[in-house]
């Protein structure tokens, strides 16, 4: 089980963070999805940067189990609120993809962590 836990406290924390450096570097890929379901670009660094601090309380949730946990919640209903976005703009699948791949991953890893 601890060997499930760290590989997907570390996908998780990967996928949150790249995702974040894709936004802060305005990859015109994800600008284009953000603004299609209405993501103004003045909120875009602050979605960054709550996936950024979902990333590093992952990783500092090695240490700190509660901290791993809530990170994970976080994280997990950040990508809940983005995958419903993507439905309720009825999108389809290339285009929730990513948040729906993200989702699942930190909705494993949350269970992991509460079974730690």
């Amino acid at each position: 089980m601890k060997i499930a836990l760290i590989i997907f406290t570390s996908l998780l924390a990967f996928a949150s963070i790249g995702s974040a450096i894709a936004k802060l570097k305005k990859v015109p890929d994800v600008m284009a999805s953000m603004a299609s379901v209405g993501v103004k670009p003045n909120q875009v660094p602050v979605l960054a940067s709550l996936e950024i601090a979902g990333g590093v309380g992952l990783i500092a949730g090695i240490w700190a189990p509660a901290l791993g946990t809530l990170a994970a919640a976080c994280l997990a209903l950040y990508f809940v609120g983005a995958f419903l976005t993507h439905l309720r703009k009825k999108h389809g699948p290339s285009e929730f993809g990513a948040a729906l791949g993200i989702l699942i991953i930190s909705m494993i890893t949350t269970v992991l962590q509460l079974q730690r």
